[in-house]
């Protein structure tokens, strides 16, 4: 087998959250290859060491870790798969493959299964945190997996996040990510519906985090989400509107699944699909405001 480098990676999927990882990556002194389906979304990157590929083949050409954070499990598998059949011999491969998208519980069963087939190692390892975490290498991982897969993984961790959760074996990461988003759907919709209900019934809806400030009900992510809607920063997106209507589904899914009942994850989807559907996708999540708001929508 050819000598390579354990700092070697592939990041597959250079994104809202993709591109930030991999610059703190290359920052962090690893060695980084990039591919993005939109060549040109990942050529910014370049100047801060990072090699941009065509193709994911090329991207894990002599990688030991690759890393995919891509929009769902198609997606996801589409890379892994044509990185998997990298130019080479077969011990060329990389070695560990990090899967640091939400996919929820049945994606990682076929990335398992994917990966089983490529003669990867698979460590589940979704991250919590958008942009802003993203860029500044604040995430938290929930990586799941093998002992020394992990170990082989600690330096992508190291990079991208502040906290990393060790969960036991492959599958655990996401059960626990489903679980939070969960909880961060529900506030993001709830904080986009209270507002529409203060402007509805002619409130300041200010006055509302005025209230809830520094009190056993606020929480920092409610008074960031608030005032997004507020100041009409849709377009400022930290976490996109279509991703996490996905998100919801997978949630609702994860729960049939289980025998479990998910009625809010279900609703949140629907509204959240509503202002999709009315254009929205691209925009911050909170724009799932628009579902319910009143208003027109500024120009």
């Amino acid at each position: 087998m050819p000598a390579q480098s354990p700092a070697a990676v592939a990041v597959l999927g250079t994104g809202i959250m993709g591109a930030p990882m991999a610059r703190r990556m290359s920052e962090a002194g690893l060695s980084v290859s990039a591919w993005n389906r939109t060549r040109e979304k990942a050529e910014a990157l370049s100047a801060c060491g990072v090699r941009v590929a065509d193709s994911p083949a090329a991207a894990a050409q002599g990688a030991r870790l690759v890393v995919t954070m891509l929009s769902d499990a198609d997606a996801v598998l589409s890379a892994i798969e044509r990185a998997g059949g990298a130019q080479g011999e077969p011990d060329d491969r990389p070695a560990t493959w990090l899967q640091m998208s939400t996919v929820g519980v049945r994606g990682i069963e076929r990335c398992a299964e994917a990966a089983q087939a490529l003669g990867l190692e698979l460590v589940d390892a979704p991250v919590l945190g958008t942009r802003q975490p993203a860029e500044e290498g604040k995430l938290t991982v929930l990586a799941s997996g093998a002992a020394q897969a992990l170990e082989r993984a600690a330096p992508v961790f190291d990079a991208v996040a502040a906290r990393t959760v060790r969960l036991g074996e492959v599958g655990q990461g996401t059960r626990l990510k489903l679980v939070l988003n969960q909880w961060v759907l529900a506030v993001m919709e709830g904080v986009a519906e209270t507002i529409a209900l203060a402007e509805a019934l002619e409130m300041d809806p200010r006055l509302f985090l005025e209230v809830i400030g520094g009190g056993p009900l606020d929480a920092p992510y409610a008074q960031t989400k608030a005032k997004t809607i507020l100041d009409d920063r849709f377009d400022q997106a930290s976490f996109g509107l279509s991703m996490a209507r996905k998100d919801a589904r997978l949630v609702a899914q994860a729960a049939h699944d289980a025998g479990a009942s998910a009625p809010l994850a279900e609703l949140i989807e629907e509204q959240m699909g509503k202002a999709v559907e009315a254009g929205h996708g691209d925009e911050d999540m909170a724009a799932t405001y628009w579902a319910t708001a009143r208003r027109p929508a500024r120009a």
